[in-house]
C-alpha cells in the first residue's frame, strides 16, 4: 500500500482555553499514531506545539517542505487562528483536512472551553477567501468511525494530487493515424497540471530490446515467470515469447531511463512489422507492476490510469479497456473489452497468451476479468477544458470474446452512453475493483478538473467525502 505523509498543525485560539487545545492536539497525535497514519509535527516550533503565530508560519511551511509531505491537516483543538491556518495553506499549496472535534457540555458555570465548530466555520469561509481548497471532514469525535475513514480518503486524495502533478508519460510512438480520438495538447498538460511526455521513436524501443536479448538473464526470467503464470498458446513460438520478454524488459528500463510513472504505446501496426507480436502481454506484465501501460498511444488514457492507480492506494491493480458492445440480454450492460494488456491479477481465470481479436500476430492475453464492484473513469477534455468521467459498475456474466474482457452493468447505460458520445471523452475507460469515486471527485477540486458523474449526484458524493462511514 502506498505511504503518504502529511503535516499535522493544530491550532488554537487565544481566548479560548490554552491548555484543552493542547490536551487535544495531544490526543490527536496519539490517535493519528494508533491508525498508522505517518505525520510531520510542529512540536517543536513552538512550546505548545500548536498553529497560533503569523511568525510560525513560515518555520513549519519549511519543516514540512523538507519532510516532503503531501497534505495538510489542520485539527481546530479549540477555535482556531483561521488566517493564520489559511496563510500557511496557501504557502504550502497542497491539499487541506480541516476537522476539528465535537465540543462537550459547557462547564457548570457557563465557559465553554474550544467552541472548535465555530472555529470551522470561520476558517472554511477564510480559506475561501484565499482561493484554498480543502476536504471538510465532519465535526466529529477521534474515536468516531468518520474519523478513520475520512483521514484515510484524504490520504488517498493526497496520494492522486502528487501523482498527477509529478506524472511523466513514456510516449513510444505517434498514435495510430486511424486513432484521432486519442490526439491530445502536450504543451498544455504541461501548462496546466505539470504532466510531462518523454516521446521516443520506435527504432529507440528495438535497440532496447535487441540488448536485453543479447544480456539474456532479465529476458530469461520474464519468459520464466509467463510460463508459470499464464497459458502459451500453440501460437506462441519460442521466438515470440522471447520478444514479449524483451519488449517487457526494453519498456521497464526506458521507463526508468526517463524518469515515467506510466506508458502510452503505439502498438499497431509498425509495432507488428517491427517485432512480429501484440505488445499486449508485455503491457500486461507492466502493469501488474503498478506501471500503467495503454494502447494506441492514448495519453489521456494514461493520465486515467495514473489517477486510478494512486486512487487505490497501490491495493489493487487498473485494467485499460473500450467501452465496446451493449449487452445482448441486460439492458444496462456493456461489454468491457481489449486486445489483452489487462494485468493477471485482475483476472478471474489463468490467461493465456495467443491472438487476439482482429489481428494476425500473437502476444495478446486473453482472460475474462474477476466479477464484483468497480469503479470506471475517464480523463479527457478539449478547447482548454478538462473532466474526469466517473461512476460505479459490476461484473456480470455475458457471451465469451477474445481478449481481456468483462461484463459489467451500470445504473443507466443510456445516460453513460449520452455522455461518452458528446464528450469530451472517447471510447477508452479505465477499470479498479474498488470504490474510488469519492477519492476522485475530491481530487478533481484540487486538480482544476471538472468531476463527471454517470450514475450519482454531487450530493450524494459530497456526503461520502465529508461523512464517509456514515455514508457507506
Amino acid at each position: 500500500m502506498a505511504t503518504v505523509k502529511i503535516g499535522f498543525a493544530p491550532t488554537r485560539r487565544s481566548i479560548f482555553s490554552a491548555p484543552d487545545a493542547i490536551k487535544y492536539a495531544g490526543l490527536t497525535r496519539d490517535r493519528l499514531k494508533e491508525l498508522g497514519i505517518e505525520f510531520v509535527d510542529i512540536d517543536d516550533i513552538n512550546p505548545e506545539g500548536l498553529l497560533y503565530d503569523d511568525n510560525d508560519v513560515e518555520p513549519i511551511a519549511r519543516k514540512f517542505e523538507e519532510a516532503g509531505v503531501k497534505g495538510l491537516f489542520l485539527p481546530h483543538c479549540n477555535f482556531g487562528t483561521e488566517y493564520v491556518c489559511a496563510r500557511l495553506a496557501k504557502r504550502l499549496g497542497l491539499p487541506v483536512l480541516l476537522w476539528g472535534p465535537r465540543d462537550e457540555r459547557p462547564e457548570p458555570n457557563g465557559i465553554r472551553l474550544r467552541d472548535s465548530q465555530c472555529g470551522l466555520f470561520a476558517t472554511g469561509k477564510v480559506l475561501r477567501r484565499f482561493r484554498v481548497p480543502f476536504t471538510y471532514l465532519t465535526n466529529c469525535r477521534l474515536t468516531d468511525p468518520e474519523f478513520e475513514a475520512g483521514l484515510k480518503q484524504f490520504l488517498a486524495v493526497c496520494n492522486v494530487v502528487s501523482t498527477m502533478r509529478r506524472t511523466r508519460i513514456l510516449q513510444i510512438g505517434p498514435r495510430p493515424f486511424d486513432f484521432w480520438s486519442t490526439m491530445c495538447n502536450e504543451g498544455e498538460l504541461l501548462e496546466k497540471f505539470n504532466i510531462q511526455l518523454s516521446p521516443i521513436p520506435l527504432p529507440e524501443l528495438y535497440a532496447e530490446m535487441k540488448k536485453a536479448k543479447e544480456e539474456g538473464v532479465e529476458v530469461k526470467e520474464v519468459m520464466n515467470y509467463c510460463c508459470d503464470n499464464m497459458c502459451i498458446a500453440p501460437s506462441v513460438g519460442e521466438n515470440h515469447l522471447e520478444n514479449i520478454a524483451a519488449l517487457k524488459v526494453a519498456m521497464s528500463r526506458l521507463v526508468k531511463k526517463y524518469g515515467c510513472n506510466a506508458v502510452a504505446i503505439q502498438c499497431w501496426n509498425a509495432l507488428q512489422d517491427g517485432i512480429g507480436i501484440m505488445p499486449c502481454a508485455a503491457n500486461s506484465l507492466l502493469n501488474e507492476e503498478g506501471i500503467p501501460v495503454v494502447c494506441e498511444t492514448d495519453i489521456h488514457g494514461a493520465i486515467t490510469a495514473v489517477m486510478a492507480e494512486a486512487a487505490g492506494m497501490d491495493e489493487c491493480r487498473t485494467f485499460f479497456a473500450d467501452w465496446t458492445v451493449r449487452h445482448p440480454d441486460n439492458e444496462n450492460g456493456e461489454l468491457l473489452q481489449h486486445c489483452g494488456p489487462w494485468p493477471i491479477s485482475v483476472a478471474r481465470e489463468k490467461p493465456t497468451i495467443d491472438i487476439p481479436v482482429a489481428f494476425d500476430h500473437t502476444g495478446s492475453v486473453m482472460a475474462e476479468a474477476k466479477h464484483g464492484d468497480m469503479t470506471l473513469c475517464r480523463f479527457d477534455g478539449d478547447e482548454g477544458e478538462y473532466s474526469l468521467l466517473l461512476g460505479h459498475a459490476k461484473g456480470i456474466d455475458g457471451p465469451y470474446t477474445k481478449g481481456t474482457y468483462v461484463w459489467v452493468e451500470v445504473e443507466d447505460l443510456k445516460k453513460l452512453e449520452y455522455k461518452v458520445v458528446t464528450g469530451p471523452y472517447i471510447h477508452h475507460c479505465v477499470g479498479i475493483h474498488k470504490d474510488i469515486v469519492p477519492v476522485l471527485f475530491e481530487a478533481c477540486k484540487y486538480l482544476g478538473i471538472k468531476p463527471d458523474l454517470y450514475d450519482s449526484c454531487e450530493e450524494e458524493v459530497e456526503r461520502q467525502i465529508y461523512a464517509p462511514n456514515e455514508a457507506k
